[in-house]
């Protein structure tokens, strides 16, 4: 049955992109600033460890000090490279330790992860899980982060199958989807051959899942130029995230001011893992 509500359901969808993910703070935080209010949330890679964080009640000053204090030493360690060169159990504890020993179905934002198994190329939707175990699986980059077994799966980093979570957002629930894209690609021609087999790379990760088809607003920070690994520049991300956060405010306020004619949510409010086609 559908009923006039007040205003849209606005999900944020945050996508991956290794350091440069800090972007999504900026934007975080100048969302917050003005008031635009986040229904749900769906994460892919950095965006999860980002997203969950915010959807557990983490608030901005303390993402700060994270960004600030924390370096992959903290959250990785070398692994036997059956899998992986590295692997991320140190962040799954580092996880837990700082959102707390929840499932993310219990999270006071509703919000979701993208994956994908390795073995079958299938993007997987979790909506439930270990806040630690999700994310770490979301993050794991495959060749140099081992995969995470769970639930019978070889779980790997989202960014495979579905780089930008607006599809996810949208499952969840969200009217109006801004998604925030930190992967943009970008031809170094002075790498040669190297820089275009990156380039190409690049768009093709970018596009995974079909790229920004479910966005209603779409943010990109200026991050050409940024490193994926570089963790010690946060400032700089943080920044470009605002910056391009406030240049669509215009876009996303005058969206929101409209009122419209809403359906209910397409999956229940706490649904189980879903899948997707690959």
């Amino acid at each position: 049955m559908q009923q006039l509500k007040s205003r849209k359901r606005v999900g944020l969808a945050l996508g991956g992109g290794g350091a440069r993910g800090l972007a999504h703070i900026g934007v975080l935080s100048v969302l917050e600033e003005v008031n635009i209010p986040i229904d749900y949330i769906a994460g892919t890679s950095m965006g999860s460890m980002i997203g969950a964080a915010y959807s557990a009640g983490v608030e901005i000053p303390q993402l700060l000090k994270i960004a600030a204090d924390t370096g992959w030493w903290q959250i990785s360690r070398p692994a036997w490279p059956r899998h992986g060169l590295l692997s991320f159990e140190k962040m799954e504890q580092w996880i837990t330790d700082v959102m707390g020993d929840v499932d993310i179905r219990d999270l006071p934002i509703p919000f979701a992860a993208v994956t994908t198994d390795i073995e079958t190329g299938e993007r997987i939707i979790m909506r439930e899980g270990p806040v630690g175990k999700v994310v770490r699986a979301s993050c794991s980059v495959p060749g140099f982060v081992s995969p995470l077994e769970y639930q019978g799966r070889l779980l790997c980093d989202g960014g495979i199958s579905d780089n930008l979570p607006d599809y996810a957002a949208r499952l969840l629930g969200a009217d109006y989807v801004i998604g925030v894209d930190v992967f943009v690609p970008a031809f170094r021609s002075f790498l040669g051959p190297a820089g275009a087999l990156l380039a190409a790379v690049e768009t093709l990760v970018q596009h995974a899942g079909g790229g920004d088809l479910d966005a209603d607003c779409l943010i990109i920070p200026d991050l050409v130029r940024s490193s994926y690994i570089r963790l010690s520049r946060y400032e700089e991300y943080i920044e470009a995230g605002e910056q391009a956060a406030r240049e669509m405010l215009p876009t996303i306020q005058a969206a929101l001011s409209e009122k419209v004619e809403l359906t209910q949510p397409s999956i229940p409010v706490n649904p189980p893992i879903f899948e997707t086609s690959p």
